[in-house]
């Protein structure tokens, strides 16, 4: 992916991860870290056919990078769902989203300092509305303490997924970075399932939900995963960040399309805000006018 179509590839991952909303709802009753480890599984081997075949150059993993591979999949994937799912029975699916709807403004903070340099104040501005904007559409629900900080772990684990993988993609390149930790997040899941929901939880799924498991193994996670990785490596996390608010874009459209809703004023209206501050953050003011920083077009020893 050029540097120039980095944007369309951030907003493509993100558009795709809205879709598993209504997707996920035709499995709600399968069990959800048994039904997760079954989309890493497939997202794994997927991406690791991919890199078999590509035999991008030889990059020899040191002890940081298994152990970030390993945060990564303890916190972005594995740590996420299990957050993400205890959020929901303290918790209504508005509040939840307002708060992981915050991942632009922390993205665009964090980023910067994590390469120690400043937050570019555009990039600042234009995550606060978008992160507006999903709240907005999200309608800012309601629930319980509990429930809050419950959704904040959510928050942490969708930043650390993006975050985590910075230090990695110059070397591991974008296909690595999305399989490894899909592979190790398998067992991560399995044990949280069994933990929680015991034997019961691993069972076969039905023709309809092993469809529904595909399009989120292959589709969700294997390409958006790896589109969102090739363009963070190349937009940085704090303009990459942005396009995070499309996650609800891309739910309420796949909503309308398969007839499952309709579009309130307040889906339109947040829609609105997020577009309006994914353009505001990825334009170019003029020339020694702002601290940001180009595109960055890291290319190591990873595959492009």
């Amino acid at each position: 992916m050029r540097a120039s179509t980095a944007p369309v590839g951030a907003a493509s991952a993100m558009l795709l991860v809205g879709t598993s909303t209504a997707v996920s709802a035709t499995i709600a009753d399968y069990p959800v870290f048994a039904g997760q480890a079954l989309r890493y599984a497939l997202a794994a081997a997927i991406l690791l056919a991919v890199v078999g075949h590509r035999r991008p150059p030889r990059a020899h993993l040191t002890a940081r990078d298994v152990l970030l591979l390993i945060a990564l999949a303890a916190t972005g994937l594995a740590g996420f769902n299990v957050f993400l799912v205890e959020a929901t029975r303290h918790a209504g699916p508005a509040m939840i989203a307002s708060v992981v709807g915050a991942v632009p403004l922390v993205l665009a903070l964090l980023g910067p300092l994590t390469e120690r340099r400043r937050p570019a104040p555009r990039t600042v501005g234009a995550a606060l509305v978008v992160a507006i904007g999903t709240a907005v559409a999200a309608g800012l629900g309601s629930g319980s303490t509990k429930g809050l900080l419950l959704s904040l772990g959510a928050l942490a684990g969708e930043v650390a997924f993006s975050l985590l993988a910075v230090p990695l993609l110059p070397r591991l390149g974008p296909l690595r970075v999305a399989a490894y930790p899909a592979a190790l997040s398998v067992p991560m899941l399995l044990a949280a399932g069994l933990a929680l929901d015991g034997t019961a939880s691993l069972r076969l799924p039905t023709p309809g939900q092993a469809a529904a498991f595909g399009y989120l193994g292959a589709v969700v996670t294997a390409a958006a995963f790896f589109l969102w990785y090739d363009a963070l490596r190349r937009l940085g996390a704090d303009r990459a960040g942005l396009f995070a608010g499309l996650v609800p874009v891309g739910a309420l459209l796949t909503t309308v399309a398969l007839g499952l809703g309709r579009a309130g004023p307040a889906d339109v209206t947040g829609a609105l805000l997020v577009t309006v501050g994914v353009a505001v953050g990825l334009r170019r003011p003029s020339p020694g006018l702002s601290d940001e920083r180009p595109c960055l077009t890291v290319g190591g020893a990873g595959e492009s």
